[in-house]
């Protein structure tokens, strides 16, 4: 039974599955590994999960890799003993050895999904998505795994993650992809020539990651808290970052501020919206550490922006220029 919910949906490619525009991102939720968000609290993070079905977001979205397992394993946790499940996405190709090195491989596709449906104490994953193609050259050894566990019925519906036309195009001659999950934000629009509009010809559901583009567009980031992020946060690391791109970014985020200001939502709300106005974006996955950022976005998945704000932010963007 699908999760009812009084807020807007999509379908999802081609499986049938309608989507709030918005859905609760689980990366966070693993706490420190080696491409972590720093230390969580697990309490925390069950309390914005369910912040976010009670608030009526009916897919979460998680990674075997968040955490080493740990996300899957909290997630589950915050779902115990709720009635009206939602959907549950996961992804496998990046695995760990002893020693918590991250290992990336396609050949243990049908050991990932096992572990991860009894992580996530579940009979089936309703998405189960490639993370990232990598090697290559084991694409097509993956995606036939993958297939076979759908026809099995331990996952309903195949995506991909990070992949690019071509190697969506490899896939399909094996089998559907009903969704693709990229990174997408007005600080990353590196899809937006080619793979965006692909998806949208041939029917591929598209959830984006990274909406407010790791909370540098929520209008909370400072140069002082960016500089004191914890060694384990992969932000410290993270291009945008650093000068000259951080202050760039952060005048930005204001110009979200002032228009979020306008409707008395967050700039974070903006930021998302932004990347829903995009008629190939099915829905997007938004993070929250605890039950108080998932108010701040909420909204989000019923917030639409006017063409003169989309154009507002437009010549905001112009202005910020590229990366460097």
């Amino acid at each position: 039974m699908a999760f009812s919910t009084s807020l807007p949906t999509r379908a999802l490619g081609n499986s049938g599955m309608e989507l709030t525009r918005i859905g609760f991102g689980s990366w966070a939720v693993g706490g420190d590994w080696q491409f972590g968000w720093g230390a969580q609290d697990d309490q925390d993070s069950i309390a914005a999960i369910r912040r976010a079905l009670n608030g009526g977001m009916n897919w979460i979205d998680t990674a075997a890799v968040y955490g080493l397992g740990h996300s899957e394993e909290v997630v589950a946790r915050a779902l115990d003993g709720v009635s009206e499940k939602p959907y549950i996405f996961t992804k496998c190709s990046m695995t760990w050895d002893d020693n918590r090195e991250i290992v990336r491989t396609l050949k243990k596709v049908r050991g990932e999904c096992e572990a991860s449906l009894r992580r996530l104490r579940v009979d089936t994953i309703d998405l189960y998505q490639v993370h990232w193609p990598i090697p290559d050259e084991e694409i097509e050894e993956g995606w036939q795994t993958m297939a076979a566990l759908r026809d099995e019925g331990k996952v309903r519906w195949l995506g991909v993650s990070n992949f690019n036309v071509a190697q969506m195009e490899r896939a399909m001659k094996i089998a559907p992809i009903t969704s693709l999950q990229p990174p997408y934000s007005m600080l990353n629009r590196s899809n937006e020539p080619e793979i965006l509009p692909f998806c949208q010809q041939h029917g591929i559901g598209v959830i984006n990651y990274s909406p407010m583009h790791s909370g540098l567009l929520t209008g909370k980031m400072t140069k002082e808290r960016a500089a004191n992020l914890p060694e384990t946060d992969f932000r410290k690391r993270a291009k945008n970052y650093q000068e000259p791109n951080l202050s760039r970014n952060l005048v930005l985020a204001d110009k979200l501020k002032e228009i979020g200001a306008r409707h008395g939502v967050e700039a974070g709300v903006i930021a998302i919206a932004w990347t829903l106005h995009n008629p190939a974006i099915t829905a997007a996955i938004v993070g929250g550490r605890n039950a108080e950022q998932v108010d701040g976005v909420l909204p989000a998945a019923t917030f639409k922006l006017s063409k003169a704000e989309f154009a507002e932010i437009g010549q905001a963007i112009e202005k910020r220029g590229p990366t460097v």
